[in-house]
């Protein structure tokens, strides 16, 4: 009992999924990720403001805004991400669900008709 509690997680990062691409398979765990943007901007005087992710929750670096000293902010989520806004932009891995497709299979018996034999053939849902 107390040996599972230290086993490691084995917890897929996806680290090798390229980050120019909208969204791709990871090549370690067979996911399908979408690379996602995000901007923090001051609520009140709309400047972009550097951010980071924390437990899974975008956070701005510093408490106050540097241009008018506020403290609201906002997040953005871009479409693509842009070379001007790479410094302050906040990157996320997300997995896709995928629907599961179930398998059946069907026997073909041999017609008189036809001259095949025996087929098994898969039928996906």
């Amino acid at each position: 009992m107390i040996l599972d509690f230290f086993k490691q997680k084995h917890e897929c990062h996806h680290n090798r999924v390229p980050l120019d691409v909208e969204e791709a398979y990871c090549p370690d765990c067979g996911e399908l990720i979408k690379n996602k943007w995000y901007l923090v901007r001051c609520a009140c005087c709309n400047i972009k403001r550097s951010a980071h992710s924390e437990y899974n929750e975008i956070k701005p670096d510093t408490k106050f805004c540097s241009n008018c000293g506020g403290t609201d902010f906002y997040i953005e989520e871009l479409q693509s991400i842009n070379f001007v806004d790479v410094h302050y932009a906040v990157h996320k891995k997300v997995i896709i669900p995928q629907k599961g497709y179930t398998t059946r299979q069907v026997w073909v018996e041999k017609d008189e008709h036809l001259l095949s034999e025996k087929k098994l053939i898969g039928v996906r849902d």
